[in-house]
C-alpha cells in the first residue's frame, strides 16, 4: 500500500487486514506513519517513502520477492496554487510519475504472484475543476497509464486497474465541507444524495485484487455515488 495515511488509504488498509492480508504501507513523513500506527495491527508494517525518489522506491520494492497486490494511493493537490509551474510539476511528479515509479519497481514481485495493481485515480480525471489543473491532469494521466500497463504486462499475469473516487469525506476536503451550500450542492448531484465515505471506496479496491476479478484489467471503476452518471 503506497500512501496509506489518508482517509481512503486507511480504510483500504483496514479492509485488507480484516480479510486476513499481510499489509505493508507507506507514508511520506513520520507524522503520517504515526497516524497509520493507530491502526495497531500485528500484520501491518509501516515505512516512510517519498515516491518521487527513484532510489528509495527501488530499495523499498527490492525487499519484496513476491507481492499479491500493489495499491497506489499517494497523491497531493494544491488548490489555487497549481498555476505556478513548480507546484504543477510537483503534483504531476507525485501523482503520476510516482505511480509509474512504484508500478515499475514492483513489476517483478507482482509477476511472481500474477498479482494486481490498483491505482487510485479520481473523478477529476473525467470532470475538471478550475482550482486544481495539475491534479486533474495527473489523475487523467493515471487513467491512461493504467490502461497502457494493463496491455503491456498482461502476458506476465499482472492485472492493472484503477478506482476513481468521487466526493469522499476526507481530511483533504474538510475545509470545503464547512460551506453548507457547497456540501449540499454536491450531495444533491449524486444518485444517493450524499457524499461518500472512505469505506465506500475500499471494497472496490480490494475486489480488484481478488481472484473474483481475474478477467478485469485496464478498467477504471468510478466510486462516486452516480455523480458522473447524472
Amino acid at each position: 500500500m503506497i500512501g496509506g495515511a489518508g482517509g481512503i488509504g486507511t480504510a483500504i488498509i483496514r479492509l485488507f487486514l480484516d480479510l486476513g492480508a499481510e499489509v505493508s504501507a507507506t507514508g511520506i513523513s513520520e507524522d503520517e506513519i504515526a497516524r497509520l500506527a493507530s491502526v495497531g495491527h500485528p500484520r501491518l508494517s509501516l515505512e516512510c517513502l517519498d515516491v518521487t525518489q527513484d532510489e528509495a522506491v527501488n530499495r523499498y520494492a527490492g525487499r519484496f520477492n513476491e507481492v499479491d497486490a500493489l495499491v497506489n494511493c499517494a497523491g497531493i493537490l494544491r488548490r489555487d496554487e497549481e498555476y505556478e509551474r513548480d507546484i504543477f510539476r510537483k503534483v504531476i511528479e507525485v501523482n503520476l510519475t510516482g505511480t509509474f515509479s512504484t508500478c515499475l519497481a514492483f513489476r517483478a514481485a507482482l509477476a511472481a504472484r500474477k498479482g494486481a495493481i490498483v491505482n487510485i485515480a479520481s473523478m477529476n480525471a473525467f470532470t475538471a475543476l478550475p482550482r486544481i489543473p495539475a491534479y486533474c491532469a495527473s489523475k487523467a494521466g493515471v487513467v491512461m497509464l493504467t490502461k497502457a500497463l494493463a496491455h503491456a504486462w498482461a502476458a506476465e499475469g499482472i492485472r492493472v486497474n484503477a478506482v476513481a473516487p468521487g466526493f469522499i469525506e476526507t481530511a483533504i476536503n474538510a475545509e470545503g465541507r464547512k460551506d453548507s451550500a457547497h456540501y449540499e450542492r454536491i450531495a444533491a448531484r449524486t444518485a444517493f444524495k450524499r457524499w461518500g465515505q472512505p469505506e465506500d471506496v475500499a471494497g472496490t479496491v480490494v475486489y480488484l485484487t481478488m481472484p473474483a476479478s481475474s478477467y478485469v484489467t485496464g478498467s477504471v471503476f468510478a466510486v462516486d455515488g452516480g455523480y458522473l452518471a447524472g
